[in-house]
């Protein structure tokens, strides 16, 4: 009785103990986090602010352009953001509609549609509306980071 008693308790310590060590992901607070990490990068975005722009992207980040090829890592990344800030007429906004974490809270990605204008080489405005895709991992300062970000034209809005 003694032994059995002694063992039911171990057994509830371990699952107690073990309920600590793994806490279940609050899938609702990830997404906030997400979201205002998203509506803060826009808003340094559309500051055209390259300081403040940049750390939304990990350090081994993917950006997928239409049309162009993959740009991966910081520094690719800097060079091509600033390209962008710098071109004549350049603006950008976008809307995240959907965000979707991983049960296990640490992967997640987001669903958008973006705006992109800027001056060609004569001077013309050119005009990109976009669908995109970003991956975002939680970092281990408990902060997220895009490590994808994906466009592709959007169809062209049909007449009604």
């Amino acid at each position: 009785m003694v032994r059995s008693s002694l063992f039911t308790t171990i057994a509830l310590a371990i699952t107690v103990s073990g309920c600590g060590s793994h806490p279940q992901t609050n899938v609702d607070v990830e997404k906030a986090a997400i979201r205002l990490a998203d509506a803060n990068w826009l808003a340094a975005a559309k500051a055209r602010d390259l300081e403040r722009t940049l750390p939304f992207w990990a350090d081994d980040a993917t950006i997928l352009p239409p049309g162009d090829p993959a740009i991966t890592g910081k520094a690719a990344i800097r060079q091509y953001v600033a390209g962008a800030f710098t071109t004549p007429g350049f603006s950008i906004s976008w809307n995240t509609d959907k965000i979707e974490v991983s049960s296990s809270g640490d992967l997640a990605y987001s669903t958008a549609t973006d705006h992109i204008t800027f001056n060609n080489s004569e001077g013309k405005m050119i005009v990109a509306d976009n669908r995109a895709v970003a991956v975002w991992k939680k970092q281990p300062d408990g902060s997220w980071k895009c490590i994808l970000d994906m466009m592709s034209p959007a169809p062209p809005a049909s007449a009604k």
